[in-house]
This record gives C-alpha cells, sequence and structure tokens, in this order.
C-alpha cells in the first residue's frame, strides 16, 4: 500500500526536477489560455468585428444607427462575457501535474508522489522501493511543457470565430485603421479633409475578362501609349473642386453618355472603350492618353470531316474552331431538309412541326479555347429525323457576345442502321408513325399485314405480343402526341428484339449474324458497322461450336459410327482463318470476293451436324414433362381463381356482364391490375406473369430440340409451336382478366404439349433403331469375312493397331486416350518443330520433319 506525500517537484532539490516545475507552471499557464479560449471566444469574435466595422468607416454612420448598432454589440459583448465567466475554471497545480504526467510512460510524477504505507521497516522493502521511486525520478526528468488544445470546432460549428479574424485581417490590410479615432484623417472621410487635398483624380482601365489581360492603373503607368482589347472598361474618380479638373476622351461610342455622380466637389466617369482615340485629364498631375484599340473579332467554326455513323447509330462530328482570345460556347442546329425527302409512303403527307435539334458542342476544360479541334458525340438514333436528310449549322460566341457559323450544310443524320427486313420494316414505320399522327391507320394495315403471317415471319414470340398491342392502340386511335411516342418506343423494342435476336438456337443465331453481315455488305455499310457485325458472327459462332461441344459431353471420347460421319469435319482454327480472311477483303474494299466466302462459309456451318446422346434426349423429355406439370398446375390456380370471382358476383347474368365489361376496360391494356385473372401464384407473381415466363422456358426448350429429319420430328415441332401460341393466347386472356377463355387456351396447350411429347418419344426411338440397324449391318459384312467366332482377323501395324478393314485408310480403335489428348498432340507438334529447326540434324531426318508439319 501507497500513502501521497507533499509535491515531490517542489520539494525536490534535484536541479533537473526543479526544471520539471517550471514545465508544470508552463503547461499551467496553457492550461488557462485554453479555458479562456473556450470561455472567451464569443467575446473576442465579437470586439475583432467591432474592430473590422470601425476600420471600414463604421463611425462614420448617421449618428442614430452608429449609436443603435453599438448599443446592439455592447448588449452581445456583456451576453458573452457573463457567459464566459461562468463556464471559466482556473485551473489548479495538480491539474497542469496531471496533464503533463499523462504525456509520460508510466506516470512518473504521480508515482514520486506516492508513499510506502507498509514495509518501511523491512530493508529489503525499503531499497526497493527507492529503486522504484529513482526510476520514476529519471523518467520524470523528460517531462515537456504540454500545449493548450482550446478545440473550439465542437463549440463552434459554423466557424463564426473565423469569419471574425478573417474580418479582423482584411480591415487591418485593406482597410484605414485609424478611422477607429479619427474619420476625418483618411482620404473620403468627409467633404473638407477631400476639399484641403486638392483636386486630385485616379483613374483604371480594366480589360474585358475574357481576354485574360490584367487590369491597369493609369496613375502609376510610366507611358502614355496603349494598346487595349476592344471593350476596355475606363474608371475615373476625381477629388478636390470638380470645376478645377478638365477631362475629355474620345474612345467611347459617340451615342455612349458617360455616367457620372458628382456632389460638389467629388464625380466620377466610366465608358467603355470601342475606338481608337485619347483620354486627356487637365488637372494637378494630369495625364493624356493615347488609346488604340485591339479589335476583337468574331469567332470562327468549321467542319473538318464527313459526319461519322457509329455502328450503335451515335453521330460523331468534328469540328474546329477559333477566336482572337477564347470560345465560350457552341451549338450544332439541325433542322429538317424537306426538299431533299422523297416524298412517297407514309411521307407522302406533311410532317408535323417540330423543333430545331440543338446540341451543345463540347468546350476544351484544359488548354485554350483559341484555337482546338473537338468532336461531337451524341445520340439521335431515335429521333424522327435519324437517317433523313437534314440541314447542319455550327454556331459559337465569344466572350463578348459575337457569333460566328458555320453555314447551312446538307448531311444525313446518323441513325442505327436495322440490316434485318422485318427489323427495317418496324423501324419504317415507326418514321411513319412520328412523321405525322396522321399515319396511324396507314401503319395499322402494315402491321396488321405482318401479324396475319406472324408465325411464319416473326419469330419471337414477345415481338408477336407487342405487334397485337401496338395494332389495339392504333384502332384506338393517336388522341396525343404522347401515345404515339409510347408506341413508337415499342416499334423501337420491337425492332431490336428481331435485329438483336434473343433467340434461344445457337445455330440460328449464327445464321442469323451471317445473314445480317451479308446484306450489311451489299448495302454499303460502314466499317464500324461492319466491323460491329463480324464481331457478332465470331460470338455466334463461338456459341454454336460451344453447344456442339455440349451435346457431344454424353458420348466421350468414342468417335461417330461410319452412319453418323456425314457431316464435314473442321477445327476452331481453321474458323478463325476464314473469318480473318473475310474481316480482311472487307478491309481491302473486296466485297465480292469477301461475299463469296462468306457464303463458302454458311454453306460449311450448315454441313455440321449436331448430334444427339440418348442421356441428353432423356433430359429434354424431362424438362417438357416439367412445363406440361407447370401448365396443368397454372390452369389448377386460373380455375380456382375463377370459381372465386363467380361466389363474389352472386348471380350468373351478373357475373356475365361484369366479365364482359372487364373486358372491354381491359383492351389494350398492358397490365392487368384489378382484374379477376391476376392473382398471385405463390412466388408473387400474376398469373399472365407466370403463363408468359412459362411460354418463354417452353420457347427456349423448342430451340434446344434436335431436327432429326423425320416425319415425327417435324410432327412434334409443330405441336409444340401449336402448345407455345395457345400459351400466348392464354396470356392475353389472362391479362384482360378473361379466365374462362384463358382456361380453353390452357387446356389446348396442355393436349399440344402431351401430343408433341409422344411424337418425340416416337422420333428419338426411331432414330435409335435406324442407328442399331446401320450397326447391325456393318457387323455383319465385318463378320461375314471369316476368322474366328465369324470375325474376320483384322491385320495390326508393328504398333499393334488395327489397319483398317480394307476398304478404307484408319482405324476402328479409339486414339484419344488420357486425360488430355490434345494436349499430348499439342506437345508432339512442339517437339516435331524444335527438332526440325535444329540443323545439325541429317537431311533426310529434316525433310521427313519437314512431310510431317506439312501433313498437320
Amino acid at each position: 500500500m501507497t500513502k501521497r506525500k507533499p509535491d515531490p517537484v517542489l520539494s525536490s532539490t534535484d536541479p533537473a526536477l526543479r526544471k520539471v516545475s517550471r514545465k508544470i507552471s508552463q503547461t499551467r499557464l496553457g492550461l488557462v489560455v485554453e479555458r479562456g479560449l473556450r470561455a472567451f471566444w464569443p467575446a473576442l469574435s465579437l470586439l475583432a468585428v467591432a474592430v473590422a466595422a470601425l476600420a471600414f468607416g463604421l463611425a462614420e454612420l448617421p449618428a442614430g444607427v452608429f449609436w443603435g448598432i453599438v448599443l446592439l454589440w455592447a448588449l452581445a459583448l456583456c451576453a458573452t462575457l457573463a457567459i464566459g465567466f461562468r463556464a471559466f475554471h482556473w485551473p489548479s497545480r495538480a491539474e497542469a501535474l496531471a496533464r503533463v504526467d499523462e504525456t509520460l510512460p508510466g506516470r512518473p510524477l504521480t508515482a514520486l508522489g506516492d508513499g510506502m504505507a507498509l514495509g518501511g521497516d523491512d530493508p529489503a522493502t525499503a531499497a526497493l522501493w527507492q529503486a522504484h521511486m529513482t526510476r520514476m525520478a529519471e523518467r520524470a526528468k523528460a517531462a515537456k511543457a504540454v500545449r493548450p488544445d482550446p478545440d473550439l470546432a465542437p463549440r463552434d460549428p459554423y466557424a463564426l470565430r473565423m469569419t471574425a479574424i478573417l474580418l479582423l485581417v482584411v480591415a487591418l490590410v485593406f482597410g484605414a485603421p485609424a478611422r477607429m479615432f479619427n474619420p476625418g484623417a483618411v482620404p473620403g472621410g468627409t467633404a473638407p479633409a477631400l476639399a484641403a487635398m486638392g483636386p486630385s483624380w485616379e483613374g483604371w482601365a480594366e480589360p474585358p475578362r475574357y481576354t485574360g489581360q490584367p487590369g491597369l492603373y493609369l496613375n502609376n503607368l510610366k507611358t502614355d501609349t496603349l494598346t487595349l482589347p476592344e471593350g476596355t472598361r475606363f474608371s475615373f474618380r476625381f477629388y478636390g473642386d470638380a470645376s478645377a479638373i478638365g477631362f475629355t476622351e474620345s474612345v467611347s461610342s459617340p451615342a455612349a453618355v458617360p455616367q457620372s455622380e458628382a456632389t460638389t466637389d467629388v464625380s466620377r466617369r466610366d465608358f467603355e472603350a470601342v475606338q481608337n482615340g485619347i483620354v486627356e485629364i487637365s488637372a494637378n498631375g494630369g495625364r493624356k492618353f493615347d488609346i488604340t484599340i485591339a479589335p476583337d473579332n468574331a469567332p470562327e467554326v468549321a467542319l473538318t470531316g464527313s459526319v461519322e455513323r457509329r455502328a450503335d447509330g451515335t453521330m460523331v462530328l468534328p469540328f474546329h474552331a477559333s477566336d482572337d482570345y477564347a470560345v465560350t460556347s457552341g451549338q450544332a442546329k439541325i433542322k429538317l431538309d424537306l426538299a431533299a425527302i422523297p416524298r412517297k409512303f407514309g411521307l407522302k403527307i406533311d410532317p408535323e412541326p417540330r423543333e430545331t435539334l440543338i446540341f451543345d458542342l463540347p468546350m476544351p476544360y484544359t488548354g485554350s479555347r483559341s484555337d482546338f479541334d473537338g468532336s461531337l458525340v451524341e445520340q439521335a438514333e431515335k429521333h424522327p429525323w435519324a437517317n433523313l436528310p437534314v440541314k447542319l449549322e455550327l454556331d459559337v460566341t465569344d466572350g463578348r457576345g459575337q457569333t460566328g457559323s458555320s453555314g447551312w450544310q446538307e448531311i444525313t443524320l446518323p441513325g442505327r442502321r436495322f440490316f434485318d427486313p422485318l427489323a427495317s420494316a418496324l423501324i419504317e414505320m415507326r418514321q411513319d408513325l412520328l412523321w405525322n399522327r396522321e399515319n396511324g391507320p396507314y401503319v395499322a394495315e402494315i402491321l396488321k399485314a405482318l401479324n396475319n403471317r406472324a408465325t411464319d415471319l416473326i419469330r419471337s414470340t414477345e415481338v408477336r405480343v407487342l405487334l397485337r398491342g401496338v395494332i389495339g392502340r392504333l384502332d384506338q386511335g393517336l388522341e396525343t402526341p404522347g401515345v404515339r411516342d409510347e408506341l413508337a418506343d415499342m416499334l423501337w423494342q420491337m425492332a431490336e428484339l428481331v435485329e438483336d435476336g434473343g433467340l434461344s438456337n445457337a445455330l440460328e443465331r449464327m445464321q442469323r449474324a451471317q445473314e445480317r453481315l451479308s446484306e450489311a455488305m451489299r448495302n454499303g455499310a460502314s466499317q464500324d458497322e461492319i466491323d460491329k457485325l463480324m464481331q457478332e458472327l465470331k460470338e455466334a459462332t463461338d456459341d454454336y461450336i460451344r453447344m456442339l461441344a455440349e451435346r457431344n459431353k454424353d458420348q466421350g471420347d468414342q468417335p461417330p459410327q461410319d452412319g453418323q460421319q456425314q457431316g464435314q469435319q473442321i477445327t476452331g482454327d481453321q474458323l478463325q482463318q476464314m473469318m480473318d480472311e473475310i474481316q480482311r477483303l472487307m478491309k481491302e474494299g473486296l466485297m465480292a470476293e469477301a461475299q463469296e466466302l462468306l457464303e463458302q462459309f454458311n454453306r460449311m456451318m450448315e454441313n455440321m451436324q449436331v448430334t444427339q446422346g440418348q442421356g441428353e434426349g432423356n433430359q429434354q423429355m424431362q424438362s417438357l414433362r416439367d412445363t406440361l406439370r407447370d401448365q396443368q398446375e397454372l390452369s389448377d390456380e386460373a380455375f380456382r381463381d375463377l370459381q372465386n370471382g363467380e361466389q363474389g358476383q352472386g348471380q350468373q347474368g351478373q357475373g356475365q356482364q361484369g366479365q364482359s365489361q372487364g373486358q372491354q376496360n381491359g383492351q389494350g391494356q398492358q397490365s392487368g391490375e384489378g382484374q379477376p385473372g391476376q392473382g398471385n401464384g405463390s412466388s408473387g407473381q400474376s398469373l399472365s406473369e407466370r403463363q408468359r415466363a412459362l411460354r418463354q422456358e417452353l420457347d427456349r426448350q423448342k430451340g434446344l430440340l434436335p431436327d432429326l429429319g423425320s416425319e415425327e420430328s417435324d410432327r412434334a415441332q409443330k405441336r409444340l409451336n401449336d402448345a407455345g401460341e395457345a400459351m400466348e393466347r392464354a396470356e392475353e386472356a389472362l391479362r384482360e382478366g378473361d379466365n374462362g377463355r384463358a382456361l380453353d387456351n390452357q387446356a389446348e396447350a396442355i393436349q399440344s404439349l402431351r401430343d408433341g411429347m409422344q411424337a418425340l418419344n416416337n422420333a428419338q426411338n426411331g432414330e435409335e433403331r435406324r442407328q442399331a440397324g446401320q450397326q447391325g449391318e456393318q457387323g455383319e459384312a465385318r463378320g461375314g469375312e471369316g476368322g474366328q467366332n465369324g470375325q474376320r482377323e483384322v491385320p495390326r501395324d508393328p504398333l499393334g493397331r488395327s489397319a483398317g478393314d480394307g476398304n478404307r485408310v484408319g482405324t476402328d480403335e479409339n486414339m484419344l486416350q488420357g486425360e488430355n489428348p490434345y494436349g499430348r498432340a499439342r506437345d508432339l507438334l512442339d517437339e516435331i518443330r524444335r527438332r526440325q529447326a535444329e540443323r545439325d540434324r541429317s537431311a533426310d531426318e529434316r525433310d521427313y520433319l519437314d512431310r510431317l508439319l506439312d501433313r498437320f
């Protein structure tokens, strides 16, 4: 145990510890400053504001206003002082010692004040305690004074103290501190003081800010000849007797009247220089300035190249702009060139008036704006004028407000180009609709013609649904521009779905990419568009090759039988080389040769067979069974929903009337909120949304089915297509709230699914029997040639491999054994190349290696 002793630092005779006592006293003084600032910073801020106000001439205000401000300030000062005195507490020496002790390891100052409570009679204990005290004394000698830390930020969250300090500094630097004690002792204080000074003047010339040139104080200039930018602002101030100062100038506009604000002895002149001339002041220290005005020419702008169209329809407009000083802003204005548009089909009638299309030209963020090149990149592919003749004008403005123009030029407004014929037709209908709302009936007739052959022309079920929705809205009429724009967005969405695909079958995506690329080459598409389509073809081809690998995965590494080896064998490297060659020919402008090679590539890919194993067929059949089960469950929910709706309506006749009215109100609507057929399933989706998801899943499964080339296979595809169409009709009925009609269509979809599954099963069984029959015939042919057990002994080469059946070259054995046969093949090829490069080998050996490389 320990007991406290008197302050060991004060009572110590050690000079080092006496120095620590001074550090504690300094820290105590710092605590006084710290607590004083915390308590009195509002009062000190008020004092700083008062000094700044007096330095800027507060005492020159009318007496009533001045003393009113002083009274309010005094009350605020008294309140802050009272709060400060209440919050201030004088620090003790013990608090200062504790503050210093906190900075030392082990708190030695506190330890030096401790004493032994027990064990003082034991010499060993006393010696240990003395060693402890000696060590604490040594640590205490490292003590330093602690700086005050007012930490005013939490107490002044709005930084009012900093504002007061700033005002005080500005007043001392730029104000006149003498005004606090003698307001009339400084220039401009009172009229008698100015009068005592005699006539004098001051003048400034300030060039426009956009020129970047500095302002001039005319009194300090050594020269009387000045060259200044047009628009320079002159300001003169005259002190003393105004009648004793003569002033003339001839640089401002003759129509301009200089503003003047004069009293008995002070006047001012402000004007803008726009022409060459003189400025003369005749008085004590007068000057005559010969002014030359540098003209400020209007800015210039021009196109530096043709307008470019990127693959996604983005417009790229290169331009060059220049000015004497800086271009501040610019615009690109586009208006329809009606005289250059072929007036036929939907464009035959006059267009609805539209405002000029305006884009802001990009300005450099860094560097000079006096002379620069830029490119305007904007999205205009959805504008009604996209891909139509327009007129373009570039305008730029400088800091003086002068404008430069490139003049109107005829261009075609860049927009996205659709190479699929159906997508192109939909975009044309969209353009006709946006051209004038009176084209609504005409567009509706064209879309109805497409809808009449929707199953043959439109692969995507979603596009067919959107098409029918657009037709329904067009039949209702286009009363407002908002309805027209909404239908235009739907047509754009349909065109994108058709153009970009969305097909689940990789082979169809690849063929679609080939058709679009071929169409683009025939229509003279830009290089950027061709590059994009070529990239899409590469990606679609990669997907198709990946699909082949996945479908053949279940067959293992065994080679196909003779009856199956009818497709053309081609490697990924060969495909890549062919596509690279097509791209090279297109870049060199040899479109005819590229088109021919593309057709050859198309025929090669069509000859590739997609084989399918038994395991995959079972998996596809199971997926169709799951779809059938989900459709039955959805039909049961729709039936229960219909029953609940009839019970809530009461009488059967009223229910039929309500159902008819619901169908009329729901016609053309896209959502089914509030309709009887829109009950929620377990997933929270409406019945129509679940029906739509089920139909999309069936579309995906149909794309994965193989084409077995039999009547049963064709029948299976037809019945599954019928099921998809019935699901589509059920979806529309559920959206309109007609659950009765939806149940009929769902029943038709269920029956079509069953028929399609049965036909697919028959087709798969027939294919298996055909393959088994081919294998049996081949076995009989080999077995009839003798040998043990009816089999002919096949000759083998020295390595033990079968030399073939005598009618063909090769072997029936699986040569691709091991974990990574293709990797081993690459290693062998690399080894052959390495050995062929060794010059010390014999000529015969290197010749043999050359033949191997040429072969493989």
